[in-house]
């Protein structure tokens, strides 16, 4: 006798006639992405993951084709191009065609539910910086990416009463990614009046000089004529506004309105076609979907193209400052982090790199002891000349009796002291990062009188970074001019934890929308823009795009490599270290 419980005797599955159309639906899009299998990617993972829920809504369709809201969705990806996005990127289903009586109508509504998700999925992805992984392309574009979870999105779609200002949403909400997308309507012969005041070809106009076109110059440059002034009169207010200009837009400044300057003023009008515009466009606005929406309150930023620093209060630039950043084969890299504290009178703790490129070759004395010499071993007394302490642990010791023969120099911890010689100057701001980069003073201030500025090692070396310590510390711990004064002057080391963490962006920005809406550029110093170009647009690759450019932040190896005889090391001679010392070429 067969005996059978409850359960068993129940019917393992419905009939048919109890599943609905959309249950009917959501089950064909179930098996439909769930044969990918191991293969399928994220965004199909996500619909497997949606759609096995029974109580998953569909986003799309009904039984009778596509809904309203799939109809806004389609609507504003069609518009991907205005964002700097491709539209081709984003297949999307058929509008036309359905027929419900069909008896494969389910399948193409399925088809259609799932074709559009997936565009829906990827230009989410897309908008937020996710079409490359910009570290394959170069170590240094290491950007934070806060990419959407797919089944986040999806799930959001269902509640949202306009999923396609959803969509939108994606796209970075910063003023100057809105102003680039309206340049690039424009650059691509988009009707947009700009309100640029035009200036004329005509003479020189400079300081003393009257002519009717100061007049315009005042109303471009928005310097109103006051205490009695001509407006025709080119006076001090208006070359403090033509110097401010010039500066800004990445141009020596001399005060002068001469071609050079007339074509800046009128660019956005005359450039606002060229192909090669569009494509800086396009690049700089990519730029801007590494950096999150909200950039908080109170930060730091650093445009590396243009040796600026920048701290944001507000939405506002509180304090501005000229910085050097890395050399060509030294980046500065391309990252956010948080700043954590302020360093009064820092030690430097020599990195690696400046070890093995600049301290051994000088120890070597010239080369001698490689080459097979007669003159002289070992030199050490480059650590004394330049301020430079060894220590082993923390046991300090004389270099001099070190057998140079046997030990690794990156074994040693080689360092200076806080003085009037440290490379770090008087203030570092430190924000750990993997690419072991920070902010700092320097020895070297005529350097910031260059208008290149591309000296360093990666770090950023600060023009005025007593004033930059007392925006960060009054804003932080309430801190006084003359409290930051006392810090510097003890000559002591101090470490002062931030008791509230300040985001900092290391950006690289080529082009931007000035406040009158003109475009000022900065010099690509690193091939950045050739390197994103080949990604983006199937450019060719620069030659150098694939050659190593974080070696220095390496492993290192358990014995230093010796030059071969003849070729020079990379970058200066061998005698260097004082100069490399002083003019701090850490990472």
């Amino acid at each position: 006798m067969l005996v059978c419980s409850p359960s068993d005797a129940a019917e393992p599955d419905g009939p048919a006639a109890l599943i609905g159309p959309a249950e009917a639906l959501r089950i064909v899009i179930v098996n439909r992405v769930s044969e990918k299998g191991a293969k399928a990617g994220n965004e199909q993972k996500a619909l497997a993951e949606y759609y096995s829920a029974p109580d998953a809504t569909l986003l799309w369709v009904d039984d009778n084709g596509f809904t309203p809201r799939a109809k806004s969705v389609m609507e504003e990806i069609g518009k991907a191009d205005d964002y700097g996005l491709r539209v081709s990127d984003y297949p999307l289903p058929r509008t036309d065609g359905f027929d419900g009586k069909s008896p494969d109508a389910v399948a193409q509504l399925a088809d259609a539910e799932i074709k559009l998700n997936l565009a829906v999925l990827r230009y989410a992805r897309d908008a937020r910086g996710g079409r490359f992984d910009w570290t394959r392309i170069n170590p240094n574009l290491d950007p934070t990416l806060a990419l959407p979870d797919p089944v986040q999105v999806m799930e959001s779609m269902a509640i949202r009463s306009d999923p396609a200002v959803y969509l939108r949403s994606f796209q970075p909400e910063q003023p100057q990614f809105e102003a680039l997308r309206k340049a690039l309507i424009a650059a691509r012969g988009g009707n947009v009046d700009d309100g640029v005041v035009r200036i004329p070809d005509g003479p020189t106009l400079k300081l003393g000089v009257e002519h009717e076109q100061v007049a315009l110059l005042r109303k471009r440059l928005d310097v109103p004529a006051t205490g009695g002034a001509k407006e025709t009169m080119f006076d001090a207010d208006v070359q403090q506004a033509v110097w401010r200009f010039q500066e800004e837009r990445g141009y020596r400044p001399d005060g002068l309105v001469g071609p050079g300057t007339r074509r800046v003023l009128n660019q956005q009008h005359q450039q606002s076609s060229s192909p090669s515009r569009t494509r800086l466009i396009l690049l700089n606005m990519e730029r801007w979907r590494w950096l999150p929406n909200d950039l908080g309150s109170f930060y730091v930023t650093v445009n590396v193209p243009e040796f600026t620093l920048r701290v944001v209060d507000e939405g506002k630039p509180s304090f501005t400052t000229r910085v050097v950043v890395g050399k060509p084969d030294k980046q500065t890299p391309v990252f956010s982090n948080e700043m954590q504290e302020v360093v009064f009178n820092p030690y430097w703790n020599v990195p690696n790199s400046i070890k093995m490129e600049e301290l051994l070759p000088s120890i070597r004395g010239g080369g001698d002891w490689f080459f097979g010499g007669g003159g002289g071993g070992w030199d050490t007394s480059v650590f004394a000349r330049n301020g430079l302490r060894v220590a082993i642990g923390t046991k300090e010791v004389d270099p001099s009796m070190l057998d140079w023969n046997r030990i690794d120099i990156r074994s040693l911890n080689v360092y200076q002291p806080p003085g009037p010689e440290n490379v770090l100057g008087t203030v570092k701001f430190v924000f750990p990062n993997k690419h072991d980069v920070y902010m700092h003073d320097t020895t070297q201030k005529n350097l910031f009188a260059k208008p290149v500025r591309a000296e360093s090692h990666g770090c950023m070396r600060v023009q005025n970074p007593d004033q930059l310590a007392l925006i960060l510390l009054k804003q932080d711990q309430g801190w006084t001019a003359q409290k930051v004064a006392s810090a510097i002057e003890t000559t002591e080391d101090q470490h002062i934890a931030l008791k509230q963490k300040i985001p900092v962006y290391i950006t690289y920005f080529t082009l931007k929308v000035n406040d009158d809406g003109s475009l000022a550029t900065f010099r690509d110093l690193y091939g950045h823009d050739a390197r994103m170009a080949a990604a983006m647009f199937g450019e060719p690759m620069p030659f150098d795009a694939a050659a190593p450019i974080m070696e220095d932040f390496a492993d290192p190896a358990p014995v230093a490599r010796m030059p071969v005889r003849g070729q020079p090391r990379r970058g200066r001679p061998a005698n260097s270290i004082a100069d490399a010392i002083s003019g701090f070429l850490n990472n």
